[in-house]
Order: C-alpha cells, then sequence, then structure tokens
C-alpha cells in the first residue's frame, strides 16, 4: 500500500491525501514531528529531510508536484489529468509547474518578511497577485483550470492559493478565485483529506 510521510503543521502535503482521496487509492499516513523530518531516517526518503514523501512499490518519490502528477498517471481512469500528446495534458503541466513556480514563492517571501521589512513583503504580495489574477483570467467564467474540468492542475494551484488563508494574508483575493477556492474545497475528496490528516496528526 502507498505510504505517505507527512509533518506537523506542513501544507504541502494536504495536496498528496487530497489527490489519493480523488483516485480513491488506499493509503497508509505518518505525520512525524519536526525532529523526526530532521532526522536521518527521513533524510533517507528525502535528502533535505521535507514533505511530502510518498513510498511506492518501487521506491521514494518526492516534491507535491511530482507526486500529484505521478498519481494522476497511475489511475487514468479518475481522469484527473488528459491523455499523452492532448493540448489538456499539457494545460496540466503548465499550471502544476505554475503553482510552486509563481504562486508559491512570494507568498512565502510575503509571510517570512511581513514584519521585518514590510517593503519587501509588499513587493512579493503584487508578484503574488499578478501570478494569481493570471489565473483568474484563465478561468475566464470556468469552474476549472483546464478544459472546464476538474483535475490535478487544481489541486496543486487550489492548495497554493489557500496558503494566503493560511498564511493570514492582508490582502483578499480576487472574488473569481474565491468562488474558485469555494467550489474546490466544498469537494467531498478535500474535505476527506482534511479528516485524515487531523486524525493522523
Amino acid at each position: 500500500m502507498l505510504h505517505v510521510f507527512h509533518r506537523e503543521h506542513a501544507g504541502r502535503p494536504r495536496r498528496v491525501l487530497w489527490m489519493l482521496e480523488e483516485i480513491g487509492e488506499p493509503y497508509e499516513l505518518t505525520v512525524m514531528s519536526w525532529e523526526q523530518g530532521s532526522g536521518e531516517e527521513h533524510r533517507a526518503r528525502h535528502p533535505l529531510g521535507r514533505v511530502p514523501v510518498v513510498q511506492l512499490d518501487d521506491g521514494y518519490v518526492f516534491e507535491s508536484a511530482a507526486i500529484c502528477l505521478h498519481l494522476a498517471d497511475l489511475h487514468p481512469d479518475a481522469s484527473l489529468i488528459g491523455a499523452l500528446g492532448t493540448h489538456a495534458r499539457a494545460l496540466a503541466y503548465q499550471w502544476s509547474i505554475f503553482a510552486p513556480a509563481e504562486l508559491e514563492p512570494p507568498l512565502i517571501e510575503a509571510a517570512i518578511f511581513r514584519e521585518a521589512d514590510p517593503e519587501r513583503a509588499g513587493k512579493a504580495r503584487a508578484r503574488f497577485f499578478e501570478a494569481a489574477n493570471a489565473v483568474a483570467q484563465s478561468l475566464d467564467g470556468d469552474d476549472y483550470l483546464v478544459e472546464g474540468e476538474f483535475g490535478v492542475a487544481d489541486v496543486l494551484v487550489g492548495t497554493a492559493l489557500s496558503f494566503t488563508k493560511r498564511a493570514k494574508f492582508p490582502d483578499p483575493l480576487p472574488q473569481p478565485l474565491e468562488d474558485y477556492l469555494t467550489r474546490l474545497f466544498e469537494r467531498p475528496a478535500y474535505q476527506r483529506a482534511l479528516e485524515r490528516a487531523a486524525a493522523a496528526s
């Protein structure tokens, strides 16, 4: 059975749990303390001691976007990614990479420097909102990012956008993105993922 390694208060592993709940794949979940995550045992799974990491039959995989894309590939019947070679598949890659490359770095920077360097934090928020507006424009009235159908890209982009809530961002998201998050977080699989993470903590 697939095994997910999580850590207390970490946000990115939740997207992996959400993917697994959407797919209906049974899994084991280990939630580690910060000390356990920094230990040699976990560094054998991830050289930097980070999460999430999944253990598959043939070895470990880390980086949440890589894990989610791989899970979508392993379960084509779940229809969370387009067929190989299609434009829908390319768009899934595009937005799945956009989330950690363009949305998350300025979010993290803004949170880190909110008090220590407000000017730097403000510039980081501006970069984030430029990227967030690109997501809103791409939705263009659709419920989801790729051809209007829910998929792996929504898991990755949606969880990235949700970090604004966890980081207590002072600025609201554009209304289309607030509506998008509401749709995403009302999904039963997302609720099950939250419950599973809470029960294991």
